[in-house]
């Protein structure tokens, strides 16, 4: 069951973007354009405007209200979209004034992602976030449910309609987080068995639209979905990347990020973000060649600190530079040499091997990489190694001993002590 009219191609928007006591923000404004083309719809007209405080019951005044109305008939919208969250009571008036739909940021975004959902728990978390959305707009923006049911076939046990919608709507989120919970053991056993075999998991990060899933395909050699449009990728993908020198970890691509983004999505997502929760280093992917990029920076941030990954070290890898002037690929260190930052383009594959040098250092710093010879009746030895090392290769000599050449974590060294 859709809960939201889906946008079809072709579809027209007249868009309203104005300022609340704030000076106008043409980037804020300019990405939200990008939102409404993500979501398959062709923004015809823009209406702007400024107010010291919202209208309590159309959002905008009325003068703006009969403009809106006059450009709906110039340009035969089909849909007006406002670049602000609506209480329900404002978007039911406006609806019955325009004789329009009307659909504000958070609708817009929960559109889109409704649209990229892919797999079963992407499909689920989209549901979730609707359903909890709707719920909030049952309190006040329905007037029509509050009466009682009646009729032949339609005599309940005395709730109003709008008791059942809540009740079913309640019975379902449940359901919903019921399935998530098996999908999330699922996923917890996964990063258990890793852990297990002390393979590091790296998680992408960053606002959306950065190039985290171009970046992905280069790390890793591998094809997943990428296009020039904000929330390419809804759905988590993992994959093994060969470090230099080091070994393997686990690479993650996960959901990016952007300004506002609805607290319904971030509840719902959790289960997917928890990839980005329990990695043991974030590469922070960002668009160097936006002009914005410190307030995205801050927006990603912010909402790592919701989810609780606000502790994870974080790599900086400013992506495009081919799209910035006189700009190479290069790291940038610290005064002790710690690496901090790297530049490069991953449309280009350029200084992509530059970001694997640095992983395989990053890693090595955590941990040891050593050859080591154990004798037959070091077996118990042996299988905990497998629990907790990464096992590069192992042979067996002709004196019956293993060979083994591991990674293994500085925390697990005193398994070596004495051999």
């Amino acid at each position: 069951m859709e809960l939201f009219d889906r946008p079809d191609a072709g579809e027209k928007a007249l868009i309203v973007h104005l300022s609340i006591n704030e000076s106008f923000s043409e980037d804020n404004l300019n990405e939200f354009i990008q939102l409404v083309i993500s979501a398959n719809v062709e923004p015809v007209i823009t209406i702007k405007g400024s107010r010291r405080t919202p209208d309590s019951r159309y959002f905008v005044g009325k003068g703006k209200l009969e403009e809106v109305k006059h450009q709906l008939h110039a340009t035969c919208a089909d849909v007006v979209l406002f670049n602000h969250t609506l209480s329900p009571s404002q978007q039911r008036n406006l609806e019955e004034a325009l004789e329009v739909r009307v659909l504000d940021r958070t609708n817009l975004i929960l559109d889109i992602f409704a649209q990229r959902a892919k797999s079963f728990e992407g499909k689920l978390q989209v549901e979730l976030a609707q359903l909890q959305y709707l719920s909030t707009r049952l309190i006040r923006g329905w007037t029509h449910l509050e009466r009682q049911k009646g009729g032949i076939g339609l005599r309940g046990p005395g709730e109003t309609q709008l008791e059942t919608d809540r009740r079913l709507i309640g019975q379902r989120i449940r359901q919903i987080k019921s399935r998530l919970e098996k999908v999330n053991k699922q996923r917890d056993q996964g990063r258990r068995s890793r852990q297990r075999a002390d393979v590091p998991t790296v998680s992408l990060v960053g606002y959306t639209n950065a190039g985290k899933s171009t970046l992905f395909n280069a790390l890793t050699d591998s094809s997943i979905y990428v296009a020039d449009q904000l929330f390419a990728t809804l759905d988590p993908t993992l994959r093994q990347v060969k470090l230099p020198d080091y070994g393997e970890l686990v690479l993650a691509d996960t959901v990016g990020f952007i300004q506002n983004l609805p607290h319904e999505l971030v509840a719902a997502f959790r289960s997917t973000l928890q990839e980005t929760i329990a990695a043991d280093l974030l590469l922070h992917v960002v668009d160097a060649s936006s002009m914005n990029r410190q307030e995205q920076i801050h927006e990603v941030n912010s909402v790592l600190k919701e989810i609780g990954a606000d502790e994870i070290p974080q790599l900086m890898v400013y992506n495009k530079i081919d799209q910035l002037p006189a700009v190479s690929a290069h790291v940038d260190e610290n005064d002790i040499g710690e690496v901090k930052a790297v530049w490069l383009s991953a449309m280009e594959n350029d200084g992509v091997n530059l970001l694997l040098e640095s992983l395989s250092t990053l890693c090595h710093e955590e941990s040891t990489r050593t050859r080591l010879v154990l004798k037959p009746n070091q077996a118990k030895l042996r299988a905990q190694l497998f629990e907790v090392a990464q096992i590069l290769n192992e042979e067996i000599n002709e004196d019956g001993c293993w060979v083994i050449e591991i990674n293994i974590s500085k925390k697990y060294k005193y398994l070596l002590d004495g051999i």
